[in-house]
């Protein structure tokens, strides 16, 4: 079964016709960002996450891994509900069943990676976490030649996590990075469909705002008091702005032009943009094999992309 992509076309469902001042920012604010183009949008999205995970495992001793994801959240719902103002009316059971999942799904995606990277390095943790994307890409892509992207980015997947030997690393962080990859893949699967069904990041705002709720009362039995320390909120909410509100609002609006086989071999770049975070902010160095194993993810990439555009001009010129 192929699994929705970006480009297929909305369901019948009409969405709610914003005021027209808010309209007319939120047009020129979409424009403004989609000139980047959807595999830019990607790539940013991508970077933001990344240097965001990198700050958020200096501040795990701070607040804990769930205290972290609990201020993630939170204050990332807070600015896209204020930005955002999504409408609650007018909206079918249906499109309240996907936001809802959509919600759930980023909870528990955000969860488990968290867990991951409190007991495993950010480097390998996003290595294994891709693979959900890489299994999507494969499931969802409709031409063979995505399947061989696919394979090429999974060899250097295994290749940045030392040929794929994770034998020193703690197995339950491996399990949680894992189950985080499964949640991404679905991840990519309901923000797709939320964008197809709410205005702008309307459906983004709501499932956020679902996530922070469902995660709340955990990070308050974890991190209590600690949460309200001012050095640790300030952190929290740069975290929430790297990690949260950029990409997920970037990668909303590619997944609107972007077909998910596309855009699930692209994630395979985020191993190469975590080491990089890790190498500046963490002081993790690279190895020769390292730097193959990114050399083989971005070829890759860039395979995918090349397909996909060229797949697009003949679309046009036929």
């Amino acid at each position: 079964m192929t699994l929705p992509s970006a480009d297929q076309s909305a369901p019948a469902t009409a969405a709610p016709t914003p005021p027209a001042g808010r309209a007319s920012g939120e047009a020129r604010a979409s424009r403004g960002m989609g000139s980047l183009g959807p595999v830019g949008l990607v790539l940013a999205g991508g970077i933001s996450v990344q240097f965001g995970g990198a700050l958020a495992v200096t501040l795990m001793p701070r607040a804990g891994a769930l205290g972290v994801v609990t201020l993630r959240l939170a204050v990332a719902a807070l600015v896209m509900l204020v930005v955002c103002r999504p409408r609650l009316r007018g909206h079918s059971r249906t499109d309240w069943s996907t936001v809802i999942v959509f919600g759930v799904t980023m909870a528990a995606m955000n969860g488990l990676f968290y867990q991951s990277i409190a007991r495993i390095p950010l480097g390998p943790a996003v290595t294994l976490e891709v693979l959900g994307p890489l299994a999507l890409s494969v499931l969802a892509s409709r031409r063979a030649v995505n399947m061989v992207w696919a394979g090429l980015a999974l060899c250097g997947v295994f290749l940045l996590g030392g040929g794929g030997g994770f034998n020193d690393l703690d197995p339950l962080g491996v399990a949680f990075a894992l189950a985080a990859g499964l949640m991404w893949a679905l991840y990519i699967v309901f923000s797709a469909r939320t964008g197809r069904r709410f205005p702008q990041a309307d459906g983004l705002a709501l499932a956020m705002a679902v996530a922070a709720v469902l995660f709340l009362p955990l990070g308050l039995v974890e991190s209590g008091t600690r949460l309200v320390d001012p050095t640790t909120l300030a952190l929290g909410a740069a975290v929430a702005i790297l990690s949260s509100v950029l990409p997920y609002t970037l990668e909303l609006l590619a997944l609107r032009r972007l077909p998910a086989s596309t855009f699930a071999v692209l994630m395979s770049l985020e191993p190469a943009i975590a080491a990089t975070a890790g190498f500046l902010i963490l002081d993790q160095a690279l190895s020769t094999m390292e730097a193959l194993a990114i050399a083989l993810v971005i070829g890759a990439s860039m395979g995918a992309v090349r397909t996909q555009v060229g797949r697009g001009k003949a679309g046009v010129s036929g």
